[in-house]
């Protein structure tokens, strides 16, 4: 297959980088980023505010993508101090819509990163996409009317509600499973939620199903982006100690309801058949684990 034109936003982003690393292999990249740049600089790349339309739509017209990989936005799920609803709904609602139809103009594929938060996490576990849809948070909020918007806008989309990721960041970004890998590997305690589940996606992993997804015909379709396995942040936890040998004692298991700022979602676990019917196949967690913690300590 001849090398496709992509431009991936959010280059410099947690999963951006990583993406970076796997996309350019085959294909001609334009990464883009806003503040710090990653590993950005070590290819085709940009820095420009997406909510600049007038700089951001003649940057798309000069690159001519064939594909675009949307992956900026306001990731937290707590507003900082001094952010506004209205700053948080131009990034992660205006822009993408903005994307949306430039994509339409050329008949360019968009490819949506959204989130499994945007479901309810009260109504069972191993959702559907066709599961109840109830946002806890501003930013899941604002990443399910970004999907409608985009839906309304033209056909040419791929929109993958993304599991929690899990790895470890690249140059200035960092997660919470890096935060605890390291904070194991000092013999500092940790505190993980023992009812809070998910089916976490490692960055390696998400970056190598994104190169299987890019090139398919795949269009007007929402997609369960996560692992294979059910699991609380404890059980992530326990697995990494079992793997590492790190001190399970140091984890201090506790409910979600002790940590009272942050939104209560306790199950937006996800069945992925959808995502392995087009071929694309997620690994279990052990194996994705096991694959991280080798990457990282091979350097």
């Amino acid at each position: 297959m001849p090398a496709l034109k992509i431009l991936i936003t959010g280059g410099s982003g947690l999963l951006g980088q990583y993406l970076n690393t796997v996309l350019v292999k085959q294909n001609q990249i334009l990464t883009l980023y806003n503040q710090h740049p990653g590993n950005c600089k070590n290819y085709n790349s940009l820095q420009i505010d997406l909510t600049d339309y007038k700089k951001f739509n003649l940057l798309f017209a000069q690159f001519n993508p064939d594909v675009v990989v949307h992956t900026a936005a306001f990731t937290s799920p707590v507003i900082p101090d001094g952010v506004s609803t209205k700053e948080i709904y131009k990034i992660n609602v205006n822009a993408a819509l903005n994307i949306a139809r430039q994509c339409e103009k050329v008949g360019c594929k968009l490819i949506y990163l959204s989130t499994d938060l945007v479901y309810a996490g009260y109504r069972g576990s191993m959702l559907k996409e066709d599961a109840k849809l109830i946002p806890a948070s501003l930013y899941a909020e604002t990443k399910l009317v970004a999907e409608e918007k985009i839906k309304e806008t033209f056909d040419n989309y791929i929109i993958l509600r993304t599991a929690l990721m899990i790895g470890f960041g690249l140059n200035h970004s960092k997660c919470h499973f890096h935060q605890m890998y390291n904070n194991l590997k000092e013999g500092k305690r940790v505190k993980l939620f023992q009812d809070q589940y998910r089916t976490p996606l490692s960055l390696i992993d998400a970056a190598r199903l994104m190169n299987e997804i890019i090139p398919l015909d795949i269009k007007s379709e929402t997609i369960n982006f996560g692992g294979k396995t059910r699991i609380s942040r404890t059980e992530l936890g326990e697995l990494v100690c079992n793997i590492t040998g790190f001190n399970k004692n140091l984890i201090d298991s506790v409910p979600l309801s002790s940590v009272t700022q942050i939104p209560q979602v306790a199950d937006v676990s996800m069945n992925t058949d959808k995502l392995q019917s087009f071929g694309i196949t997620p690994l279990g967690i052990e194996e994705a684990v096991n694959a991280l913690l080798t990457d990282y300590n091979a350097g």
